[in-house]
């Protein structure tokens, strides 16, 4: 899967989540920008992980900061 094939998934994925309606750019953050507490970030994380058939450890979550650098993460977790 291509990088936007994989941006376009997660754009999916993350709308239940995205409850202020915030537009995604590869800048914005889950903590800041989108408000994730830990457990909508396990739950986001999970939602991940079944729909690519990955696993994200947790030394990896805490490195991935914002959209941009989930996308990466999970086109290279694919390859």
């Amino acid at each position: 899967m291509d990088r936007a094939a994989v941006e376009s998934t997660i754009r999916r994925l993350i709308e239940p989540f995205n409850k202020q309606g915030i537009t995604l750019e590869d800048s914005s953050t889950f903590a800041g920008d989108l408000e994730f507490d830990s457990l909508t970030v396990m739950d986001f994380v999970a939602s991940i992980e079944d729909e690519f058939d990955i696993i994200i450890s947790m030394n990896q979550q805490a490195e991935i900061e914002n959209f941009g650098q989930l996308v990466s993460a999970v086109e290279k977790l694919q390859n």
